[in-house]
């Protein structure tokens, strides 16, 4: 088996590559999984019983900014620095991220990582899944970590807040691609979580995080991707904005965008969980 000619250190990995590079000294993975209540999974008590060798428990809920009442809001670049530290990842190391859904929560902490100046980071294509699916290696021993020294450098252009989300939807300026369910977009189906609006970020484009992978949960190639983006009437041309319920998800487009040299994107960190709760920040329903 040879890794796959679409692999990039600096986006997504094959499961080829990763056992390929493994035991490099200067490689780091993180097991990134999270799930919504609904999943009814438990992603630390799944890392505890199987993970890939030398994978740290990367907590998406702990490690963000708990001063904020959405939630995990991207971490403050000392308390990223901190808590990186402490699981022995840092300068000079290559990430490697996955997650137990295939390419979900996984997206998110490369987002992160890249937010905060540090580009030698992947998602593993088709995540833990997959790489199980092929019968490779897991252990359930939690790995020897030792302090590595981080300097991290924030990228304020990859994050939007309200106000500038608004200010884009107003004037039009940049694509708002959001990676919900259609049902959920189009205002048919209640938020997840309570107290929010139903409906979408006026003149946002719908894009389900899903549709950009194939059904074995890997990402689908740049050409398609290219396909996929346009077929939702989303002009690659213009700046993008991805958003989601929680800025999970979204990651999933920012990895896309990114996949196919689309480099002027942002993720909007508060997507529907802020927007939807603020009764003058005005909702569109349909399609």
């Amino acid at each position: 088996m040879t890794p796959s000619p679409q692999d990039d250190p600096k986006t997504l990995v094959s499961t080829d590559w990763l056992a390929k590079h493994l035991r490099d000294p200067d490689l780091r993975v993180l097991d990134a999984s999270w799930y919504l209540p609904a999943m009814n999974r438990d992603a630390k008590a799944e890392y505890a019983a199987a993970h890939i060798p030398g994978a740290r428990f990367f907590d998406i809920d702990e490690i963000s900014d708990q001063r904020s009442s959405l939630p995990h809001m991207a971490p403050p670049p000392e308390k990223f620095i901190s808590r990186m530290r402490a699981m022995g990842v840092g300068d000079g190391h290559q990430v490697v991220i996955y997650d137990g859904a295939g390419i979900f929560s996984a997206a998110r902490v490369w987002w992160i990582f890249r937010l905060m100046g540090k580009t030698d980071v992947a998602v593993l294509d088709g995540g833990f899944p997959k790489w199980q699916a092929e019968g490779r290696e897991v252990e359930d021993m939690p790995p020897v970590v030792r302090d590595r020294h981080m300097t991290v450098s924030r990228q304020n252009h990859l994050v939007k807040d309200v106000t500038q989300v608004a200010h884009a939807a107003k004037l039009g300026e940049a694509e708002i691609i959001d990676a919900r369910a259609a049902p959920r977009f189009r205002g048919e189906a209640p938020e997840p979580r309570a107290g929010l609006r139903s409906g979408h970020i006026p003149g946002s484009k719908n894009l389900p995080f899903a549709d950009v992978l194939n059904p074995d949960g890997t990402m689908k190639s740049p050409p398609e991707l290219k396909q996929v983006f346009e077929s939702a009437g989303i002009d690659l041309k213009k700046p993008a904005i991805t958003t989601c319920g929680s800025g999970v998800t979204a990651a999933v487009l920012s990895l896309a965008l990114e996949r196919m040299g689309h480099r002027n994107h942002a993720l909007y960190d508060g997507s529907w969980a802020e927007w939807g709760m603020y009764d003058d920040l005005r909702v569109a329903t349909g399609a």
